[in-house]
Parts: structure tokens; sequence; C-alpha cells
């Protein structure tokens, strides 16, 4: 009985030691979120862009060959491909591209299912990252998220550069519907000494509006803190698969063009 006593006493030790490290965690968090302004909404037209000649498929609807586990780059991504389409698998984590890139044009399409639930940044959490410098969510991400009548912080909504750069717009369309991002990516390049020469910029039009315009990047993405460069040369794309509880997001007709 004292055994039993014992260790009901220590899981609410544990329990009540990760809630407050969660807590402490979420307060250096909140110093970087922003509220405002709030960007307009934007109805998006209906349109399909195909790829052309020149371009790379990293997913034509079939297969995961061109990616692979972003903690285990030796393993094949094991999302599931069904349909035409593949869907985050949780479990896994986050998968990124065998090849590595510097600058290029990208397109995504991509899902939030109908049946969505939860809110706020809990509601069809993502992230494309535009370069995955690392394990884990180590690069420069650009956020997927529900925010078609979800509201959030709005340098962490749909269309933001991560806890850096607000979107012009909320181009966001139903779930249940595609919606795409056509990127052109600049990467940043360093000096012989590890130091930053020039800064990675990005455009993004999400749903064919335009909601970032040439910007340029205050360094690789920070969910707490401020954001700063590491040196690095080229770098996979990686896609998250975020903890949150919500509905898993489903991805499909990625291709780059390399610049």
């Amino acid at each position: 009985m004292k055994q039993i006593l014992v260790l009901i006493i220590l899981c609410n030790t544990i329990l009540f030691s990760n809630a407050q490290n969660w807590d402490s965690l979420a307060k250096e968090a909140a110093k970087t979120e922003i509220y405002e302004p709030v960007p307009k909404i934007v109805t998006p037209g209906a349109f399909n862009i195909t790829a052309p000649s020149d371009a790379i498929y990293l997913f034509n609807g079939k297969n995961l060959d061109e990616w692979v586990l972003t903690n285990n780059p030796s393993q094949k991504a094991t999302w599931l491909v069904s349909n035409g389409m593949f869907t985050v698998n949780k479990k896994v984590g986050n998968i990124q591209t065998k090849r590595a890139f510097t600058n290029y044009q990208l397109h995504l399409e991509y899902m939030i299912p109908s049946n969505i639930t939860g809110e706020g940044q809990l509601r069809g959490n993502s992230g494309l990252f535009l370069a995955s410098t690392g394990g884990g969510d180590e690069g420069y991400e650009l956020q997927i998220l529900d925010n078609y009548n979800n509201k959030t912080y709005v340098n962490g909504q749909c269309g933001s550069i991560y806890k850096q750069f607000i979107p012009l717009a909320n181009a966001c369309k139903k779930p249940g519907e595609w919606q795409t991002y056509d990127v052109a990516w600049v990467a940043p390049t360093f000096n012989t000494n590890g130091t930053l020469k020039t800064p990675a910029k990005v455009t993004v039009y999400h749903n064919g509006v335009l909601i970032q315009n040439n910007v340029v990047l205050l360094g690789e993405t920070r969910w707490i803190g401020t954001p700063y460069y590491k040196a690095h040369g080229a770098c996979p794309i990686k896609l998250q698969a975020h903890g949150d509880n919500s509905e898993p997001i489903s991805f499909k007709n990625i291709w780059i063009r390399e610049l």
C-alpha cells in the first residue's frame, strides 16, 4: 500500500512539474506574440497552377520518394499517401526533402480537413520550412494554420513568417478546400568566418494573393526569443508535424524550380 501511495505522489509531482515547465515556456513565447494590426480578409479567386517544364516534382501524387524523416534522414518519409495526396503523420514527426536547395520558386497545395477542431494555434497547425537547418523545427518557417474565422496572434497566423512578419492579408479558404502557396526564396549567404553576408528574402502568394512582399528575414524562426542567423549552405525543405490535437492536414502538387 505504501508503495502505491509513493508511486501516486511521484506521478502527481512529475505532472505538476511538466505543467509548470509548459506554463513557463508559454509565458516566454507570449513575449514575441503580436495581435495588431489584424490583416484584412481577402477572398481569393479560383485557379489551378500546373508545373512548368523545368520544374522538379517533390510530390506528384504517387509516393514520397523525394522525402525523408527530419530526425532520421536515412529513413523514407512515412506520412500517409492516398488518392493523390499525402497526410501528416504526427506520430513520426517532421519530414523534409532528400535534396538540398538554395534559391528557388516553390508551389505547394494543402488542405485543412473539413472536420477540423480546436482554436487558435491548435487548429490545423503545420509549417512550410523554406530551409531546414537542422532537426526538429530548426529553419525558416512560413506558417500553415486554419485562420478562416479563427483568431490568433497575427505574427503567427497563416501566411506569417512565423514570429517575424505579419501577412499583408488573410487569404484563407474554408476548411475542406485546397489552398496554394507560391514562394520565391532567396537564401542567405555567409562569410568564410560564419558571419552573415546577405540575409534571406522571401515573396509569398497565398491562394494567388500577395501576402509577403520581398521581406528581409531577421534570422531563423524562434518560438521563444528573437531570431538570429547561423551559417549554413544549401538546405532541405521541411514540412511540420505539429503536436496539437487537431485533425492532420494534407498536401499535394508540390514542385520546385531552382533559380
